[in-house]
């Protein structure tokens, strides 16, 4: 566990979430909440089409809740006020299941999978479960980047047709490079329900190593409600 902590910086107030620099290896920045409310009945209470269903403010404030529902709802819209805000452009999820990546067996490239946020621009990535299974980091030390592991590194370049000095471009254009793999020792980091995440990304001015993260397995009957951006 030291590993991770030492990555993470633990603030008490959202200001303080969006404000706090990333620097040496802090990469995660955790405002700590005991949320009220009663997050499932929003979960039970939204149609769900999809595997991923998507909730606005609209349909929010027109469902009909219990005081512990409507307790729940009002931080949901606050949360998603506060980022708006600040400039960001957050979604809450009801979320199933996301897609799995079988495409290649040993290579998955789901989320599931430990990855990091690429932008071409300087950005964070800010998340929060409210109801499920929360997502989960991998301290950097501990994670190996898939493409440097010979096995899967050769497994690769059997994909690969072009030539030799066109293969890293291959690995970045199709995403390879953005996933990693944990070491069979590593500390996985729950990052716990009613947290609200700040994590860095792969950005050309970032002055740290993005956060690697993952979604966690679902629970069956236990769809997750996350605040995603």
């Amino acid at each position: 566990m030291q590993e991770a902590e030492h990555q993470i910086q633990r603030v008490a107030s959202f200001r303080d979430l969006v404000s706090t620099p990333f620097t040496g290896v802090i990469n995660a920045i955790c405002w700590s909440r005991t949320l009220t409310g009663d997050f499932s009945e929003i979960v039970e209470k939204v149609a769900l089409s999809e595997n991923i269903t998507t909730i606005e403010p609209e349909e929010l404030f027109a469902l009909q809740l219990s005081e512990q529902g409507q307790l729940a709802r009002e931080i949901l819209l606050n949360d998603l006020q506060a980022l708006k805000d600040h400039g960001a452009l957050p979604t809450l999820n009801v979320i199933r299941n996301y897609d799995r990546d079988d495409a290649l067996p040993f290579f998955p490239t789901d989320v599931y999978s430990f990855h990091v946020d690429r932008s071409p621009i300087p950005v964070d990535t800010f998340l929060c479960t409210y109801y499920g299974e929360p997502s989960e980091i991998l301290p950097n030390a501990l994670g190996t980047q898939k493409i440097l592991i010979p096995e899967i590194r050769n497994e690769l370049k059997k994909l690969y047709h072009g030539p030799e000095e066109g293969f890293e471009s291959f690995l970045s254009d199709h995403f390879f490079d953005l996933h990693y793999q944990a070491h069979p020792d590593a500390n996985i980091i729950n990052l716990g329900t009613g947290n609200l995440w700040r994590l860095t990304t792969d950005h050309p001015e970032s002055p740290v190593p993005p956060c690697l993260h993952r979604a966690p397995e679902e629970q069956p009957g236990q769809p997750r409600l996350l605040l995603i951006c």
